[in-house]
């Protein structure tokens, strides 16, 4: 858990993923340079600048400039799925410009050059900024064995670092004692506000980073219009839900997504449905499951049937857990690879569900988590999606707390351009196996821990 990068680091680890790009096309001239002339060069400084525009905008999309919050295994998963979106644009901005001069080996192997350089970079980059800077982390909350398993599950970065507890409660000289001897701070959400303000205003003093996990009122209060009543100024907190505006661009999207992605996924439907079939012949290809929708609304979710035909006849309602013996074998992989959600992509032509938005709950579940914590309700003032937020950000195992902040904070913040990157972060997420696993206990607390006690 190191320091946010600053926006100067950030723009200068930028220019040189954009500059390694750019060499990885001159690599390749080289290498090809015996079988290449000037109409080769032209057409592809004719897209250069094309090349680097698409590159700028994966490389941000994935985020290649942050390493404070990534594994090693993050930087190269997206490595991979940035360069092969920026190869596949290449080529096609040389149709597009008429620019056939570009041969496609040498966008082939700069491709394979691009991933060599920007992987080698990367491991540098991580070693030395990264795993060089491991140190304390200081966590003030009520709730400890909740926020360690979350810091421990959650936050790949901090492993190796010392853990230092501390109970909101304690007399604040002893918290304000232990922040110098701190990287970085943690602050719980069940940290009172006087005492989360005075514990972030001497964090800042001692120049330490300070991380604050939101309350539903830092939520509720976030992208707050500020207005003025007289002479005193106010925010003005709106509710929850899209404007109309922002509804009718919403369905637009998923009308024209969801009917792309049905025709070009339709041999995967086939090839699906004829495994499932091989594996259990008397059993049905999809699974369909009442869901609760936008303000309450029960529909029909489609997935295929992933598990053995009436998997909670004996068990009744329960969550899928890590080996659960349920799962059939093609089960697993579909699974695994997220294939068991497509089906949805009917939900949302129907007009169900979204592509992007909070994941659709049983209403057993939902009655359990609102008792829990009355903020959940609020989830179910956008259409329920096959992605969301909380999909991309967190894991399968992540607690139902975390879930909300994220899904609440997609509600409050929704934008357009929101819903397009988390779409594209999601083919991250479907690559990354940590996230599809099944529940699981948290991990305990690192045992060197330590605990200021009063």
């Amino acid at each position: 858990m190191n320091k946010i990068e600053t926006p100067i680091q950030k723009v200068v680890i930028m220019l040189v993923d954009l500059g390694l790009l750019t060499a990885s096309y001159f690599s390749a001239f080289y290498l090809r340079s015996e079988y290449l002339d000037d109409r080769n060069w032209e057409s592809y400084f004719h897209v250069l600048p094309w090349i680097l525009l698409t590159g700028l905008f994966f490389f941000s999309v994935y985020e290649l400039n942050l390493y404070s919050r990534k594994t090693i295994w993050d930087l190269y998963r997206s490595i991979f799925i940035s360069t092969t979106f920026i190869m596949f644009f290449a080529m096609a901005a040389s149709f597009l410009f008429r620019a056939f001069a570009l041969p496609r080996s040498v966008i082939l192997l700069s491709y394979i050059l691009s991933i060599v350089f920007l992987i080698t970079w990367k491991i540098v980059m991580f070693k030395l900024v990264v795993r060089s800077k491991q140190g304390t982390i200081l966590l003030v909350s009520k709730d400890m064995a909740s926020d360690l398993g979350m810091i421990n599950n959650e936050l790949p970065t901090i492993k190796g670092m010392n853990i230092v507890t501390v109970d909101p409660e304690l007399p604040l000289e002893k918290i304000y004692a232990a922040v110098p001897q701190a990287d970085s701070i943690i602050i719980g959400a069940n940290c009172s506000e006087k005492t989360k303000t005075k514990i972030i205003y001497h964090a800042v003093e001692n120049d330490k980073i300070v991380y604050v996990v939101p309350s539903l009122y830092d939520l509720l209060v976030s992208k707050s219009a500020i207005t003025s009543l007289d002479d005193t100024l106010v925010m003005g907190v709106k509710p929850f839900g899209l404007s109309w505006d922002q509804l009718v661009l919403k369905r637009l999207f998923d009308i024209v997504v969801s009917a792309v992605l049905l025709i070009f996924l339709s041999p995967l439907f086939i090839i699906s449905a004829i495994a499932i079939k091989i594996e259990d012949p008397k059993g049905s290809i999809f699974y369909k499951q009442e869901r609760i929708g936008r303000y309450n609304k029960a529909f029909y979710i489609y997935k295929f049937r992933s598990m053995v035909e009436n998997a909670e006849k004996m068990t009744g309602p329960v969550l899928a857990t890590e080996n659960d013996d349920r799962i059939t074998k093609v089960g697993k992989f579909l699974r695994l690879t997220r294939i068991d959600e497509l089906p949805q992509l009917i939900n949302v032509l129907s007009g169900s569900m979204s592509i992007v938005g909070p994941r659709p709950e049983r209403d057993f579940f939902i009655k359990q988590f609102t008792k829990n914590n009355k903020s959940y309700q609020y989830r179910n003032t956008v259409k329920p999606g096959i992605t969301g937020y909380a999909q991309i950000n967190g894991k399968y195992t992540t607690d139902v707390e975390n879930k909300l902040r994220f899904d609440l904070y997609y509600i409050r913040n929704y934008s357009f351009w929101m819903d397009i990157v988390i779409l594209m972060k999601t083919i991250n997420v479907v690559l990354d196996k940590s996230k599809a696993e099944g529940s699981a206990e948290k991990p305990a607390a690192k045992k060197d821990s330590m605990t200021i006690h009063s």
